[in-house]
């Protein structure tokens, strides 16, 4: 199905800090994979790309109020990870949106992330409806976690959702290739960023 610019959302997920730059408390965690995907380079001509054709640049950043009091007194699992490294706290420089991916003129930024799936606790679904959205293009951290959560919740949703595969980054090497083989192709249309930057600009 071709991409119609019109009716086609990037959704940028978590490039902050604490995940993007040397010095944020995820950073070391993904710098493997970031390195090998070369997920900051390709994202940004994705960005810039799609800002020239007329495709909406959306960002979804989590952030959380100093003492996390809006989850779980008692987090567990990749939450628990966050809490404990005291990542994403508004208002903090890990939490920004990196310099390189800073939302310019027109983008949306999304309200509201708490937790892993964009859809859950934001209004990015009202957004998408309310422009008359039906395509959406992921990238993100991590690929096994908020980015694949976001892609299931998009499918089910009736999204036509398309994962851009070497703009994603996940803990290990393992992961991100695990997710990419066998779960992507089941909710989503796995898509390089080169193809996905062509297909936009015809």
């Amino acid at each position: 199905m071709p991409i119609d610019p019109k009716t086609t959302a990037v959704v940028l997920i978590e490039y902050q800090n604490d995940f993007t730059s040397e010095g944020g408390v995820l950073h070391g965690a993904v710098a493997e994979v970031m390195d090998k995907t070369g997920m900051l380079s390709n994202t940004q001509r994705v960005a810039e790309a799609a800002r020239a054709a007329g495709v909406t640049v959306m960002h979804a950043p989590i952030t959380f109020a100093a003492g996390y009091h809006e989850i779980s007194s008692h987090p567990y699992g990749i939450l628990k990870g966050v809490v404990d490294g005291n990542a994403f706290v508004k208002g903090s420089w890990g939490a920004a949106i990196v310099d390189d991916l800073a939302p310019a003129d027109g983008d949306i930024v999304v309200e509201g992330k708490r937790g892993l799936d964009t859809f859950a606790s934001t209004n990015l679904d009202f957004i998408l409806r309310s422009k008359g959205i039906t395509t959406i293009a992921l990238g993100g951290f991590l690929t096994n976690c908020c980015v694949e959560s976001t892609m299931r919740s998009g499918y089910e949703n009736g999204y036509q959702v398309i994962t851009l595969s070497d703009c994603l980054a996940a803990t290990s090497a393992e992961e991100h290739d695990n997710a990419l083989k066998y779960d992507f192709p089941m909710f989503s249309k796995p898509m390089e960023s080169s193809d996905f930057i062509a297909e936009v600009g015809r």
